[in-house]
């Protein structure tokens, strides 16, 4: 005999449709070669990326946004992803490049995720984590404690250190409103302002952006050497 389910009184939580944009249209002028078509653990730099978006059970489409000329890795990386819906070009900035992939997206989207595509050690708890805080805020990043000591520089002299305990290390998948993110990024454009991640778009319309827990495993991979600590790092993952 059947037990009917007792009631507790709590209401689920409607469903949302989030989408993630990856950003991987950087020149890896730093690297010296396309980051992204390194290899590390099986896999490029890109699809690892990917991977952990299509595994995630909170992303439901992913949007890339690639560079003109550097399209084959992620391409290639992209044809194992069913959740990949568009692919397109990126801008001459970091910021209108990220305004081209949210504008991609599902116009069902309620929440958009966005991520840098050298990122591939993103966990899903960090996903998940981002995507709460969104949906709760408007607007959320993932971050984690800064722990050196840091000085503002003026004229090549210290002037001044702020308090360690204010400080965090910014990183993404940095999660918005839909439409909160893409009216940020359009007004940031607009302006030409040069911005180095998503979150200064929202500040300056006055927003506040919710502070969510990061992991310091999640590294951009930016110089050569960032490659054999990544594999340590993933193996941790993944063990």
């Amino acid at each position: 005999m059947l037990r009917r389910e007792k009631k507790t009184g709590l209401k689920k939580r409607k469903p949302i449709r989030v989408s993630a944009v990856v950003v991987a249209a950087g020149a890896s002028r730093r690297m010296g070669q396309d980051k992204l078509a390194m290899r590390f653990c099986g896999d490029t730099v890109i699809g690892h990326t990917l991977r952990a978006f299509q595994d995630s059970p909170d992303v439901d489409e992913l949007v890339l946004v690639v560079r003109e000329g550097g399209e084959k890795p992620v391409l290639e990386a992209a044809s194992g992803c069913n959740k990949v819906t568009r692919i397109v070009h990126g801008g001459a900035t970091r910021t209108e490049s990220a305004l081209r992939g949210v504008m991609a997206c599902d116009s069902g989207t309620e929440i958009i995720l966005i991520h840098d595509g050298a990122r591939p050690l993103v966990s899903e708890a960090v996903i998940r984590g981002a995507v709460a805080g969104a949906r709760q805020f408007s607007a959320a990043v993932p971050v984690t404690p800064v722990t050196d000591t840091v000085k503002v520089g003026r004229d090549g002299f210290a002037a001044e250190t702020p308090p360690r305990e204010e400080l965090f290390a910014a990183q993404t998948p940095q999660a918005f409103r839909s439409e909160l993110i893409k009216a940020a990024l359009q007004d940031a454009v607009d302006h030409q302002l040069t911005l180095t991640d998503d979150c200064a778009a929202v500040e300056r319309l006055g927003m506040r952006v919710k502070l969510v827990e990061g992991d310091v495993r999640n590294r951009k991979i930016t110089y050569p050497s960032d490659l054999p600590l990544a594999e340590v790092l993933w193996k941790e993952l993944h063990p």
